[in-house]
């Protein structure tokens, strides 16, 4: 029973951890691929200044180092993206936008996580078309077809604008993004905002896992004074705060596991203790050391932590396939227009972790009882029940 316990804990643990890990690991993909890219190229100082005055750090269009930064090994896709700001207007309706003027061919693999709610996808750099964000489309009372009419001040301070129709409307995991943003041809960009180049390059990798070593290998072909490499987990605010709400909460349930595995292991060694006191009394009078009797009680705490570690992790690993095989269906999450289906992420690490917690608590566990046990009287030990 005590070994049960043990396994049935770390089975919480990896359950509540790895459906925490499988939550990380999507909304880190979603928001590499809807909005950040594995890293950004930019002009050192623009995500500090750039806000103000993002014209006076842009990109050229073509470039050696954008060649450079293609013959990377994990290279997958590079797309340049023109940042700018203004109003959308349609009839009495006017809103403002923070919009990205991209190449939807060069885009596409970046933006993959990007669901095209209704209408269709930007298809052409050169486009007189617009993507709105599902909840600005809402807000704006605008339907595929619709015609609206972007405003912005231009790169030299001169009023700018042009009339585009919306080809369709776009949601990513991030509702408050998609309440303000819109997606523009980056050609069409240029011209109202009457600029060449980009603001960013955003560089897409064939696996997360390789992203400090390309920006390590790019950093050495780049001039520090010209251009400034950014990784994606450097921008993603919403992420890293989430990551580490959702890390103590972990915490937290590693912790009342850990608790009552100690309090019922130490409980089973004690009334294991007591049922054997006079074996103990015997041990010890035939001449047994008392330090002999102490690792006895110890090794038998940490083999029920051994055992119970091992089953747990081969039970939870069995029920997070089970379970991620039917789905967990979710609610809309804070910051997020729909629900999905969860399912429960067992990495190796959080195996091991599950595997330790069991082996250190019940070796503790342990350490009270034994000692209890080697301190024993032997008069009183052997005439224990008579």
């Amino acid at each position: 029973m005590a070994t049960l316990t043990v396994a049935f804990g770390i089975v919480a643990f990896l359950l509540a951890g790895g459906f925490i890990a499988w939550v990380f690991e999507q909304m880190r993909e979603a928001t590499i691929h809807s909005q950040l890219g594995h890293f950004q190229i930019v002009r050192p100082g623009f995500f500090e200044k750039g806000i103000a005055d993002p014209y006076a750090y842009l990109l050229p269009d073509q470039s050696v180092e954008q060649q450079k930064v293609e013959r990377l090994e994990s290279f997958k896709g590079l797309a340049p993206r023109l940042t700018f700001s203004g109003l959308v207007s349609r009839g009495e309706t006017t809103i403002a936008f923070i919009g990205d003027g991209i190449d939807p061919v060069r885009e596409k693999p970046i933006s993959s996580s990007v669901t095209v709610v209704s209408g269709h996808d930007l298809k052409d750099a050169n486009e007189r078309a617009v993507l709105l964000g599902e909840g600005l489309a809402a807000a704006m009372g605008v339907k595929v077809g619709d015609m609206v009419v972007l405003l912005a001040t231009a790169a030299n301070g001169s009023p700018s604008a042009v009339e585009v129709v919306v080809a369709g409307t776009f949601a990513t995991s991030a509702k408050e993004y998609d309440d303000s943003a819109l997606r523009l041809p980056i050609g069409v960009a240029r011209r109202l905002m009457k600029v060449q180049g980009a603001t960013s390059w955003v560089v897409l990798l064939d696996d997360t896992k390789k992203t400090d070593t390309a920006i390590a290998t790019i950093s050495d072909q780049l001039p520090a004074k010209e251009f400034e490499i950014v990784p994606w987990h450097a921008l993603a605010d919403f992420y890293n705060k989430t990551v580490v709400l959702f890390s103590k909460q972990v915490s937290v349930v590693k912790f009342i596991i850990g608790v009552i595995i100690v309090l019922t292991i130490s409980n089973t060694l004690m009334m294991s203790v007591l049922e054997r006191t006079t074996e103990i009394g015997t041990s010890l009078a035939i001449g047994q050391r008392r330090a002999t009797i102490l690792r006895m009680f110890v090794a038998e705490g940490t083999l029920i932590g051994i055992v119970g570690g091992l089953l747990g992790v081969l039970l939870g690993y069995a029920f997070a396939s089970a379970i991620s095989a039917v789905g967990i269906p979710m609610p809309p999450p804070p910051g997020m227009a729909r629900g999905f289906m969860g399912e429960i992420l067992v990495v190796p690490g959080l195996a091991v972790d599950g595997f330790v917690l069991a082996l250190i608590t019940t070796f503790a566990a342990s350490l009270l009882p034994a000692w209890k046990a080697s301190r024993m009287n032997i008069v009183d030990a052997l005439r224990y029940n008579q």
